[in-house]
């Protein structure tokens, strides 16, 4: 049997969220077969009989004044690919309860709360600054007997952790196809039972009401979809936000506080914040 070959496009991105999140829908449709988040960008890879010298000239994003974006070529063999991947994609431990890990790493022990997920084209694994603070803000919060809903759910890590914790019912969103197809396989891995994957917008919130919203998206998205998280947050409910920087804070906060929601903590990791607000 030939051995396939992998194209293998290390990319640079700044900044790096929303930037991975939009270069991904972007090389999802160029028969890109998977990607993994690195701490400065993204890796891509093709099979080599699917890419042609010219592939990237039409992507949006490179040529866009709001983000800086390099890269660079490598070939590989599919065996080294195999190896890339396992040797780049660590388990990730958050306060000793909770281990995220990818299906070829063994679970350990006196880990309560063992996570497998498998990222595929989609965001969310734990080793971003915004998801590993979402997921301490999940452990250490009363998520027993609640609705949740999970906004932009990228790999369903943050609505399968919910649903081990306790939760009733989670509601997992995400636009993206290949979230919302990941997401599905990321449940049924973790054998979850409450978890419902949709595949849409915030235009799929209606009347049913939630105990807890959470939401790693970007800034802008946010702003925008406030107001509808707001609509479907219980009277005492609370919101856990991220996907923006420290300097964007006041601006969600502000946008929350005119629609009855008032910050009560947060969290900062390398520039990065999550927020934990709730209902005045």
């Amino acid at each position: 049997m030939s051995t396939l070959n992998y194209m293998e496009y290390s990319f640079t991105v700044s900044p790096i969220y929303p930037g991975n999140e939009i270069l991904i829908a972007e090389l999802s449709i160029l028969n890109f077969e998977s990607f993994l988040e690195t701490e400065t960008g993204l890796n891509a890879y093709i099979q080599k009989k699917d890419w042609q010298p010219n592939l990237l000239e039409n992507l949006l994003i490179l040529s866009s004044e709001e983000f800086k974006i390099n890269y660079e070529l490598n070939e590989i063999s599919q065996t080294n690919w195999n190896q890339v991947w396992e040797s780049n994609f660590q388990p990730i431990h958050i306060d000793d309860k909770c281990m995220v890990r990818a299906p070829f790493h063994p679970p350990m022990k006196n880990i309560i709360y063992d996570l497998v997920i498998e990222p595929k084209m989609s965001f969310g694994t734990g080793h971003h600054e915004t998801t590993a603070m979402m997921l301490k803000y999940i452990l250490n919060s009363d998520v027993k007997g609640k609705n949740v809903l999970d906004m932009g759910c990228g790999t369903g890590v943050l609505a399968i952790l919910a649903e081990k914790k306790g939760a009733a019912s989670v509601v997992a969103i995400d636009y993206d196809h290949w979230c919302f197809l990941n997401t599905t396989e990321n449940i049924q891995r973790n054998n979850c039972k409450v978890v419902v994957p949709y595949e849409g917008d915030v235009t799929l919130l209606k009347k049913e009401k939630f105990n807890i919203i959470l939401a790693n998206i970007n800034r802008n998205i946010l702003l925008a979809d406030l107001e509808h998280y707001v609509n479907v947050l219980d009277d005492s409910g609370e919101m856990f936000l991220s996907g923006f920087y420290l300097e964007d804070l006041s601006a969600i906060t502000e946008k929350c506080k005119s629609l009855g929601v008032q910050l009560f903590s947060y969290l900062e990791d390398n520039d990065w914040v999550a927020a934990h607000l709730k209902k005045i």
